[in-house]
């Protein structure tokens, strides 16, 4: 993307509403959802990310209530286990992703099969590939099965995260589009046939590479607003980036303006494409709710490390892995949204039937007055009833009320 012509300039506040508009967080949050609305809106975001740790609630369950308070998990568990409008796969990582994008996966499930089983063999996971047949052939004449339904043995000093053949063979099966997950119990996974699982209707051919790429870049964008090739292609995380490169500079995505974008530290504007509606709406066009808002470190708005500290200047870092002595905040730390500005971060956690505050920060700058108190506590309170969690408790110290 190169040129001397004069680009338009996207500031920072405008890139960074559009993108909380295009993500769904400038919906009216406390708007009755039901499961149509629920598939509708992860269709808008394009997939919603799955994650297994609960401190208070699963990942893709608090990216969905950041969006609307009145959405509850069975929704999403009755479009993915009865109606079927949602499929789980990979994007970036696992994901929920709408059925009727299964033809685009295929693409994906082809690319893949060559690539897992070198990938997989570096980690030490040798053996697997015996197994595929096997255990193909098992859930075909059983019906769904989980991994522990299979053998259990495991390599010789193997630790935790080193997968039995067999369960390796089922993920393996799965992440190909061999088999898939057709429902879950507690955070187990069931697999079965794909023919089984996704309706026929949503099993059409992949698309040729090109159209692929075209749709997952088209896609991103229209999700994103503004973005480089580098982060149309981080979107999915199916393309790469030099396919997104090539894509730009096409007859395709020559179509779509250059734009500068600006950043809240002022650091040198940055060349992107955007979609034309962009061009013609400013800043105070996009409303946004006013309350305060728990984000998923999982949350799209925030993926993109990167992306979040020039459009919002929020320098963010999930500590999971980070040993306890060298967090800087804690092991799995919220971030405070608030209209459009990431004003803090906060450790809570479910926690003998209370909803556990353990830490507040807030941002440099952000004053902590009477009324964002407010809004921080009615927060809380909508999180506990969500959670189930009959009352909130403050450490101390905690930053919160006495």
């Amino acid at each position: 993307m190169e040129g001397n012509e004069t680009k338009p300039s996207v500031s920072a506040a405008l890139a960074r509403r559009v993108l909380l508009q295009r993500q769904g967080l400038a919906d009216a949050p406390g708007r009755k959802i039901y499961a149509g609305g629920v598939r509708e809106l992860i269709e808008r975001m394009g997939f919603v990310q799955v994650d297994s740790i609960n401190t208070v609630e699963r990942a893709h369950h608090m990216i969905l209530f950041a969006r609307n308070q009145t959405y509850r998990p069975d929704l999403l568990q009755r479009l993915l286990e009865r109606e079927r409008d949602l499929f789980e796969n990979w994007t970036h990582d696992a994901a929920v992703i709408p059925t009727r994008f299964y033809p685009l996966w295929r693409r994906k499930f082809a690319r893949d099969r060559d690539r897992l089983v070198e990938r997989w063999r570096t980690w030490r996971r040798e053996g697997f590939e015996e197994r595929l047949d096997d255990v193909l052939a098992h859930v075909e004449r059983n019906g769904p099965v989980m991994a522990r339904d299979m053998t259990t043995e495991r390599r010789p000093g193997g630790a935790w995260w080193d997968w039995h053949p067999s369960k390796t063979a089922l993920e393996y099966l799965w992440r190909t589009g061999d088999l898939a997950i057709c429902h879950r119990r507690g955070f187990q996974n069931a697999y079965d046939l794909s023919e089984r699982v996704i309706p026929a209707e949503h099993r059409a051919d992949a698309p040729d590479h090109d159209t692929w790429v075209d749709w997952l870049c088209r896609g991103a964008l229209e999700r994103l607003g503004v973005a480089t090739p580098g982060e149309l292609a981080q979107f999915w995380g199916l393309a790469s980036v030099e396919e997104a490169k090539t894509w730009a500079s096409g007859p395709a995505g020559r179509g779509f303006p250059r734009v500068l974008v600006g950043a809240v530290d002022g650091s040198r504007p940055r060349e992107a494409l955007a979609e034309p509606a962009v061009l013609d709406t400013h800043a105070d066009d996009i409303a946004l709710p006013p309350r305060l808002r728990m984000l998923s470190p999982f949350d799209p708005v925030l993926r993109d490390r990167k992306r979040a500290l020039r459009l919002f200047g929020f320098d963010y870092r999930i500590e999971v892995f980070v040993p306890a002595a060298n967090r800087r905040y804690g092991y799995y730390v919220f971030p405070m949204l608030e209209g459009d500005r990431l004003v803090g971060r906060i450790d809570m956690k479910r926690e003998d039937g209370a909803l556990a505050v353990r830490r507040i920060w807030w941002e440099p700058g952000v004053r902590v007055s009477s009324g964002r108190r407010q809004r921080l506590e009615a927060e809380l309170d909508r999180v506990r009833r969500f959670i189930g969690a009959d009352r909130i408790v403050f450490a101390p110290g905690s930053g919160g009320p006495d």
